[in-house]
């Protein structure tokens, strides 16, 4: 009699446990913009930005200006060696244009460093000043003021205070540095004043006209309109009692 073996059957696909790597993937954090900023941006972004865009204009002007200079120059030292052949004049110039771009370079990055650096000096006095009211407001005195961390003052109060006011004063003490920087007699300080003022006072206000256009809140024109609600509270009061009052008369005639 013969023995039937049996064939153990292949398990199914479905039936295997089949284990798949799930796929975990951290969720980026980033900081989301505040819209109580000025320009709606960060401080360090603005500085950042600022100074960036402050270098790049002084870098081009300063080569732009330090080249047509370093050419001037180049041809009026070698006036009286000048070239008699084209091979001569071939050289002539490409020495020429290396001397403009090593001495454009050079004045380049100078003034763009400058104006990079006092680009920075305008930001941070206005940033300080924004929290030196914020702080003040909080009732901190003068000799007393450490810091917004400290006093536990919150966004909402400093941004209560950014206004035109600190890029005017911001624009003031850096035309001061400037001026002492440069020794300046008191005719041009003062000059250097008034459109360090103008300069400020135009930058606020446009920073001031964009957060409206955002419907952000500014303190001034907060302060305008409470003033003009409160004034118009206090006349209708008014009207409504003399209104009383005549109704009163009136009545006292008619009895």
């Amino acid at each position: 009699m013969a023995s039937t073996t049996s064939i153990p059957t292949p398990p199914h696909p479905s039936s295997t446990s089949s284990t798949s790597p799930t796929s975990t993937t951290s969720p980026t954090t980033s900081t989301p913009r505040r819209s109580t900023d000025r320009l709606s941006m960060p401080f360090e972004q603005r500085l950042t930005i600022a100074m960036t865009a402050a270098f790049l204009t002084g870098l081009t002007l300063g080569m732009s200006h330090g080249g047509g200079t370093a050419g001037l120059r180049f041809r009026a030292e070698n006036a009286h060696r000048l070239p008699t052949d084209g091979k001569g004049w071939y050289l002539y110039h490409k020495s020429k244009n290396y001397y403009r771009l090593k001495s454009g370079l050079r004045e380049g990055v100078g003034k763009g460093t400058m104006l990079g650096v006092w680009a920075g000096v305008f930001y941070v006095c206005e940033e300080s000043v924004d929290v030196f009211r914020a702080t003040w407001r909080a009732g901190r005195t003068v000799s007393g003021m450490e810091g917004v961390d400290e006093l536990g003052v919150g966004e909402a109060d400093v941004s209560g205070v950014r206004d035109a006011f600190g890029s005017l004063v911001a624009g003031l003490g850096t035309a001061g540095l400037w001026s002492l920087w440069n020794k300046f007699p008191l005719p041009t300080a003062a000059r250097t004043a008034k459109m360090g003022l103008v300069a400020g006072l135009s930058y606020g206000l446009l920073q001031d006209g964009l957060a409206l256009m955002k419907g952000q809140k500014v303190g001034y024109v907060e302060r305008i309109k409470g003033v003009s609600s409160n004034y118009r509270e206090w006349k209708g009061k008014g009207d409504a009692q003399l209104a009383a009052k005549i109704e009163e008369r009136q009545q006292r005639r008619t009895t």
